[in-house]
């Protein structure tokens, strides 16, 4: 069996009365994350982690955010056609750890929700799917609720 591990990183600008969309639950909040798709930056930092592991460079290289096919598409999307290119190389997902970094509003109560949403999407137990929240106690652009961070670590794996 060969085992890889994969690393992902995303940030977005969280801009007033915009949706909020994080592991495809909309947060009610008075800001929201901006971007190309629906800017959900925990399954791009996902999507990111899994293809970096599979050697497959980034989701900006598959997905670029010039291209009007994936404006305002759904990140479970992206996720889904980034499980597909990684199985055709071979590869399955062993586990999923992300954490997230934000001021407000809480995560924790809808970490369950997150992880439902992630296992039905890639196929994958809920119990291979770690999300963990904290805050950036108030400093710096993410303590000005001026931008949301994501990051993630994957394991995939190849009998």
């Amino acid at each position: 069996m060969k085992i890889k591990v994969g690393f992902g990183f995303d940030v977005h600008q969280l801009k007033e009365n915009h949706p909020f969309v994080i592991g495809g639950v909309n947060l009610e909040h008075h800001k929201g994350a901006f971007g190309h798709s629906d800017a959900d930056v925990l399954l791009h930092a996902i999507c990111d982690a899994l293809l970096g592991a599979a050697n497959l460079r980034d989701i900006g290289f598959h997905f670029k955010n010039t291209d009007p096919q994936w404006k305002g598409i759904s990140s479970m999307i992206l996720l889904q056609e980034t499980v597909k290119l990684i199985s055709e190389k071979g590869w399955t997902i062993g586990n999923i750890d992300a954490m997230l970094c934000l001021e407000a509003p809480k995560i924790n109560p809808h970490i369950p929700q997150m992880q439902d949403n992630i296992s039905k999407a890639i196929n994958i137990d809920m119990e291979d799917i770690s999300i963990k929240a904290t805050t950036n106690e108030l400093m710096g652009f993410i303590g000005r609720e001026e931008g949301v961070v994501a990051y993630a670590v994957c394991l995939i794996q190849k009998l």
